[in-house]
């Protein structure tokens, strides 16, 4: 079976390492893709920054840092010191030392005329990671927000120095309209048994991938079934500050509206089915009658059992979805 993620972040990579578990238990072969947001990519010193790639390639790899959630195992943050000593990276925004080698190596690999695609097989090939990672265009398309003032700040000056605070309005990516998809996220939607919407942030993490030209096309015309799982459990963001995104966008921090927001596929949208937990079962039926077939199960990734046990319960609804 061929199975595709769309998604980024540290949900993203949580979710695709259940996946790669609930395969390497399963008695079948299995090739697992994912298709990586690369809005989230920022230039800091001359380097460029992919927050959502090293996210999944060091969780993937076993060599996140899982106390604080985010970079590498083990960091020592001296040379980050140093940058910004010199006024040249913000103090707001630490690079740890083992994580700047991989900045500097994707940036070096880009100088020389790489692909980010091409930079993302690099620095895959370091690790077994089970999967293959593909950016979801390999060109440039950094989120900015909007503030009320007409002004805009890139999202990564937005999320963490401000903490996803002050006046937004919107967001937008600079550079989509000319963008296209990656050869190997159009080659892994088009050949896909599965594809599978991780519970990432809708509006930073998934949306952008949408938008880039070619995506919603390819992923409306794809023969697997679409089957997305809500970041969202009993009302509350599990983890990050997607609430605050879709409040910007007007949408409520729940599982129904966030599937709501994706849309069926059957009417022109995206989703075929959806998985909500249970605490969210009263969504099942007005979602399912909206033409988005949905499941109430167990959504918490506690551990590798129960990250395998949503992957296939998402596999399980996709192959019901099929039949």
């Amino acid at each position: 079976m061929r199975i595709t993620v769309i998604g980024g972040g540290v949900g993203c990579a949580r979710f695709v390492a259940g996946v790669r578990e609930w395969a390497r238990r399963s008695e079948e072969e299995h090739r697992i893709d994912v298709v990586v947001n690369t809005a989230d990519d920022w230039w800091v010193s001359g380097l460029r920054i992919a927050p959502d790639h090293d996210s999944l390639l060091y969780a993937l790899a076993g060599v996140n840092d899982t106390t604080r959630g985010w970079g590498r195992a083990g960091e020592t943050e001296r040379v980050a010191a140093e940058l910004a000593a010199w006024g040249t990276a913000p103090d707001w925004f630490t690079l740890g030392d083992l994580d700047l080698g991989t900045h500097i190596a994707r940036t070096a690999w880009l100088r020389e005329g790489a692909s980010v695609s091409e930079v993302y097989r690099r620095l895959g090939s370091r690790w077994d990671l089970g999967v293959a990672l593909h950016p979801a265009t390999d060109d440039e398309i950094d989120t900015h927000v909007r503030l009320a003032d007409g002004s805009d700040i890139h999202f990564q000056e937005w999320w963490v120095r401000h903490r996803a605070g002050g006046d937004a309005t919107g967001f937008s990516q600079r550079g989509i309209d000319s963008a296209a998809p990656s050869e190997g996220a159009l080659g892994c939607i088009v050949l896909a048994d599965v594809v599978l919407i991780a519970p990432s942030n809708p509006i930073v993490s998934v949306d952008p991938v949408l938008a880039v030209p070619g995506m919603r096309e390819a992923l409306g015309d794809a023969a697997a079934p679409i089957v997305g799982v809500s970041g969202i459990i009993g009302g509350s963001v599990v983890r990050g500050m997607a609430d605050t995104c879709l409040a910007i966008e007007g949408i409520e921090t729940s599982a129904r509206a966030v599937a709501e927001h994706y849309g069926a596929r059957s009417r022109g949208a995206l989703l075929d089915g959806w998985l909500v937990d249970d605490r969210d079962a009263d969504a099942v039926e007005p979602l399912s009658t909206s033409g988005i077939t949905t499941r109430a199960v167990p959504l918490w990734m506690r551990d590798a059992d129960t990250s395998a046990q949503l992957a296939a319960d998402a596999i399980t609804l996709a192959g019901a979805l099929q039949a």
